[in-house]
């Protein structure tokens, strides 16, 4: 298993996982649901109309942070936003409901991944395990 697909599983297994960004200086979250691992990569998004959106452009260092039972994972890196509409179409058929709503409202889905990633998995006594993605 590659060190994108042991991030993919964790969020999977994890279900419901928090997105870290800056506002300004200061910290914010939010759950995030959505993750796609497609050709290696491993694809968030969020619509542009957003703040969590404005934040990323701003400044594109943020974590994301996933609980699954007794572990939790760290995964960091830079954004790297992505127009693609062929990665769009696959979002489409994976959350159709999501995707329509965007598109009776206008709105636009922003798709990105992180680049210079890195990953921890962690007990709340121990490193379970730990690598650059």
């Amino acid at each position: 298993m590659t060190n994108i697909e042991k991030v993919n599983q964790f969020l999977d297994e994890a279900k419901i996982f928090y997105f870290l960004t800056t506002d300004g200086d200061k910290p914010k979250g939010r759950p995030f649901g959505f993750h796609m691992l497609d050709d290696g990569k491993l694809y968030f998004g969020c619509g542009t109309f957003k703040n969590v959106f404005s934040q990323l452009m701003q400044n594109p260092h943020v974590e994301v942070l996933a609980v699954n039972g007794n572990e939790f994972m760290r995964y960091d890196g830079t954004v790297k936003i992505v127009k693609d509409e062929a990665l769009l179409e696959k979002v489409r058929t994976a959350m159709p409901q999501i995707m329509n709503l965007y598109d009776k409202n206008g709105w636009e889905m922003g798709m990105f991944y992180l680049e210079n990633g890195h990953a921890e998995i962690r007990g709340m006594m121990d490193l379970k395990d730990e690598f650059d993605v």
